[in-house]
């Protein structure tokens, strides 16, 4: 299992919300770059950023700020998520560095553009799945539809996909423990990989998604618990690694 942990890029800084709202915003970092250089010298092999300005704006706002990280960590695989509606501005990441590129709201909206994205960029492109009970959210997460979570990933069943980050918005950043059965039965419900996302708090909630890696969940976003000395990252890569000596407990 890969974990990724996860930098929210608002107003330059790295911050964690409590279930995807603004005004919730904590300051975790005020030099993203560097909480990069942090997570990858701990020994995680990929980072998650989200440009959450950008996600509301529906355009990329945090720009310069994943150019330093990803200047920070050369050679270090990155994710980026927020504000990325057009296939030009999927085109400008992956130039400046970004491994794979995460369609949320225009998954929703325009699923062909996520079929072209795949098409002109295969294993590069990642569908981001946010639920609340369920039903799937957009533009920052101030919109519910009424789309389910498993129909929408059924749409890019084919398409090519590299990975679905599903997160079900209800839990993230509340430290109230990982929905397992919601991911496991999302990632049963089709062949694309997917990744939780949202309240993972601690070692137990990474040794429950182990046990329905078979189901195709193939990895976990590592948030508010990281930052909060919850999980410490030694003991959590330890334990996904298969490391004997690693306690399936919180650290």
């Amino acid at each position: 299992m890969h974990l990724f942990p996860a930098i929210d890029l608002k107003d330059g800084q790295a911050v964690r919300l409590l279930r995807g709202d603004m005004a919730t915003a904590r300051v975790f970092n005020d030099d993203p770059a560097e909480q990069a250089r942090a997570f990858v010298d701990a020994g995680f092999e990929w980072l998650h950023l989200v440009d959450l300005d950008g996600a509301f704006a529906g355009r990329p706002v945090n720009a310069d700020t994943v150019a330093r990280i990803v200047a920070a960590v050369p050679g270090t695989p990155v994710q980026l998520g927020g504000g990325i509606r057009e296939l030009e501005t999927v085109e400008r990441w992956l130039a400046r560095g970004v491994t794979r590129v995460i369609l949320g709201t225009v998954a929703v909206q325009r699923p062909e553009l996520v079929a072209e994205a795949c098409q002109a960029f295969p294993g590069r492109i990642v569908v981001g799945i946010d639920a609340r009970q369920g039903r799937v959210a957009t533009e920052g997460w101030a919109q519910t539809s009424e789309l389910r979570a498993a129909d929408l990933a059924r749409r890019f069943e084919d398409a090519g996909v590299a990975a679905v980050v599903y997160t079900d918005i209800d839990r993230d950043g509340a430290l109230q423990g990982v929905n397992v059965e919601a991911t496991a039965a999302l990632a049963r419900a089709v062949s694309i990989p997917v990744i939780a996302s949202g309240g993972v708090a601690g070692l137990d909630d990474l040794s429950a998604l182990m046990a329905v890696e078979r189901d195709g969940v193939e990895g976990a976003i590592l948030g508010r618990a990281l930052y909060d000395g919850r999980i410490d990252p030694a003991a959590a890569l330890a334990l996904v690694r298969g490391d004997a000596r690693a306690e399936p407990r919180d650290a």
